[in-house]
């Protein structure tokens, strides 16, 4: 059975989401490769990395960026559970492109390998990141070839929505730039998550 876990804080959820998997102890693949181009104090990266291993997950830091499929299909398999970070989608994508490792990723979901997603993350796992576009992430991307995601899902993921840090971005660009009908897009606070159970899914809120 397919089965992800799209957030958009993961920090905020990995407690539920970890019960909901009902396992622990499972080895999880941090790939924080979205994270590399971002500038600052990057403690959400932290802090979702801290939450995962709360919640009872053994964590081991990877990245996509500078390996081959073969090597990340390696690593795929000693692994039970794969996360992507938050950070720039695009700039994600890009390596993702680079190092041919989509057609692995999307063979082990399918073949039952728990996914989950914070932020970049949960919108890479959709079928097409083009309604995230933003100048200043795209520029982080220059070798990207098209803005096809993973197609894991139907939808896509707008996260961090009533977040007052993303309120200019969301009500002065996103909305505007994604107003079409051509796509499904959910909107997703901080104490929310979307488990997806093959072409089931549901929105959850995180328990208090």
């Amino acid at each position: 059975m397919k089965i992800l876990f799209l957030t958009s804080s993961c920090f905020d959820v990995a407690a539920d989401v970890a019960k909901q998997m009902g396992k622990r102890g499972l080895s999880l693949l941090f790939i924080k490769t979205a994270s590399e181009v971002e500038e600052g104090d990057l403690w959400w990266l932290q802090k979702d990395r801290d939450s995962l291993l709360k919640a009872g997950f053994k964590v081991a830091d990877y990245t996509v960026t500078g390996k081959t499929k073969t090597q990340i299909e390696e690593k795929l398999q000693k692994t039970d559970v794969i996360f992507f970070s938050g950070g720039n989608t695009f700039y994600l994508l890009q390596q993702i492109q680079l190092s041919g490792c989509a057609d692995s990723i999307r063979e082990h979901v399918e073949k039952g390998m728990p996914y989950i997603g914070s932020s970049a993350g949960s919108q890479i796992a959709g079928p097409d990141i083009w309604p995230a576009y933003r100048l200043d992430n795209v520029d982080k991307a220059p070798k990207i070839k098209g803005f096809a995601g993973l197609g894991l899902v139907d939808f896509i993921v707008f996260p961090h929505w009533g977040n007052d840090e993303f309120k200019d971005l969301y009500l002065n660009h996103r909305l505007e730039h994604a107003y079409t009908d051509k796509y499904k897009i959910i909107l997703l606070t901080d104490n929310q998550y979307i488990v997806v159970e093959d072409d089931i899914y549901k929105i959850v809120k995180a328990s208090e």
